[in-house]
């Protein structure tokens, strides 16, 4: 009885997630997103600074636009390495690769201006 009980409420839980999904975000509607995000004062560049803008941007790339899922990702995995105490150097330089990319990306879809 326990375990018909347990598989009830896990397929409750299952299927309530689902329903609750977000839906995806335009292109438009994610750079507005971000830009609010990256314009806030918490946006600094010292490690506490770092962990704070990579937690506000990954609620956003949950919901993102296809064309930004991989450039955000690209962001939160460069500012986690960099927030941490010691950040492995050859990772950080191959991440700083890819943050830069990741940045034309933004700006070619979202526009410098934004």
């Amino acid at each position: 009885m326990k375990k018909i009980l347990t598989v009830l409420i896990a397929a409750g839980a299952l299927l309530s997630a689902a329903g609750c999904s977000a839906p995806q975000m335009s292109n438009a509607e994610t750079c507005a997103r971000v830009k609010t995000v990256v314009s806030a004062p918490t946006a600094s560049s010292d490690k506490a600074g770092m962990t704070r803008l990579a937690n506000q941007i990954r609620p956003i790339k949950a919901t993102s636009s296809d064309d930004l899922k991989g450039p955000l990702q690209a962001i939160i995995d460069f500012l986690d390495e960099s927030a941490r105490e010691n950040p492995d150097s050859g990772k950080l330089q191959d991440l700083k690769a890819k943050y830069a990319e990741a940045g034309q990306t933004y700006t070619a879809i979202c526009g410098g201006g934004q």
